[in-house]
């Protein structure tokens, strides 16, 4: 299982999204990668837990976060191949880590752990929670929007990540994303 969790060599710099269901990551992901004519690695968990909603009726529970941490480092590893750029990460293991702390009571898979600190980034873009909600059926936590950005902004915190937080509408995110891309392109 441990080897399935981590990152192989590339030659890409990569960029993950980061933050609370319902902030638009998926969204700035797929612009980003456009307007890169790069790769982007889309959240494994979404297919991964709509699967299980629709056949089981039921939501994540923990024995659900290794498959999905594998799922997620499987296709970025595979995606990470077909670019020598940037890769755009729709999210990484790191906030498999946050959600499993928040949802089971602090507690996270050991190995999960060691992965999700273990491999690394250039640059998180943690997003804030100021686009509107948008419900679907995973997610679930619509009045806990701020205790969650909270949670991952302390997780770049503590882990000594590096980060830039995205506000304000798509426009205003997307630039200032592509102007801190630019100069990790340029810096490379």
């Amino acid at each position: 299982m441990e080897k399935k969790l981590g990152q192989q060599e590339s030659h890409c710099i990569k960029i993950v999204l980061f933050g609370p269901e319902s902030t638009g990551k998926t969204t700035l992901s797929r612009q980003l990668a456009r307007h890169y004519n790069s790769v982007w690695v889309p959240e494994y968990a979404r297919q991964y837990l709509q699967n299980v909603w629709n056949n089981e009726r039921r939501t994540c529970e923990p024995k659900d976060l290794l498959p999905i941490a594998e799922g997620q480092i499987k296709l970025e590893n595979e995606l990470a191949q077909k670019t020598n750029s940037v890769l755009i990460c729709d999210t990484d293991l790191l906030e498999t880590k946050v959600y499993s702390e928040a949802y089971y009571d602090g507690n996270c898979d050991p190995v999960l752990v060691k992965y999700a600190l273990e491999n690394s980034y250039d640059l998180y873009f943690l997003t804030y929670i100021d686009v509107p909600w948008e419900a679907d059926d995973l997610r679930d936590k619509p009045n806990e929007r701020l205790r969650m950005f909270k949670a991952f902004e302390q997780a770049l915190i503590v882990h000594k990540k590096p980060y830039v937080l995205l506000k304000g509408d798509k426009t205003e995110r997307i630039e200032k994303a592509i102007k801190y891309i630019d100069q990790l392109l340029k810096d490379n």
